[in-house]
């Protein structure tokens, strides 16, 4: 991780998982960083893979989650026959779009756990083939999955803007800093 991420305050268990996951997001923000529509959207590697694509799939699957643990329906729906499309831009979205949408999605994450009275709080897990019937999971295990699924993605990142134009994750945290001093 090119980036550190700072201690949380005396106890404050959600505060350092949430800070974990913002600190995979900001991986994954920062491949994309200066790039256009067009440079995000290629697939530069032999998967079917794009930055856009990443950025994309990474914020509706957290929104998917957090509504999951709300227990309210999904707010975007998928089927085999459209799985692909949360890996794809479409033609009413960019990629300033995605990243916008993606901050309201964190925000309202951070907020949820944040209401919650416990870590140790459950949900049920909807049904599905690769989850136990009747499983329930805490709202610590929602954000460990979600900083697990942020965290390879933000890998795949790191590979598809080095095959794109050679930058890496420590170069881009450097284009980030001085963007922010100056």
């Amino acid at each position: 991780m090119p980036t550190h991420v700072l201690a949380e305050a005396h106890g404050d268990e959600a505060g350092a998982l949430l800070a974990f996951l913002e600190a995979q997001r900001g991986g994954l923000r920062r491949a994309v960083l200066g790039l256009t529509d067009a440079e995000a959207a290629r697939r530069p590697s032999a998967s079917e893979l794009s930055l856009a694509g990443l950025v994309k799939h990474v914020a509706q699957t957290e929104q998917t989650w957090i509504e999951t643990a709300q227990e309210r329906p999904h707010s975007i729906q998928r089927t085999p026959e459209t799985w692909h499309l949360s890996f794809q831009l479409e033609d009413d979205e960019s990629l300033a779009g995605m990243l916008a949408f993606w901050d309201e999605v964190a925000r309202r994450t951070e907020d949820f756990i944040r209401s919650r009275p416990s870590l140790n709080d459950t949900f049920p897990l909807p049904e599905a083939p690769w989850f136990p019937p009747q499983a329930r999971q805490s709202m610590r295990w929602l954000l460990l999955h979600l900083i697990e699924e942020t965290a390879r993605h933000a890998g795949h990142a790191d590979i598809l803007r080095e095959s794109l134009d050679g930058k890496t994750a420590f170069a881009l945290v450097d284009e980030e800093r001085t963007a922010r001093q100056g």
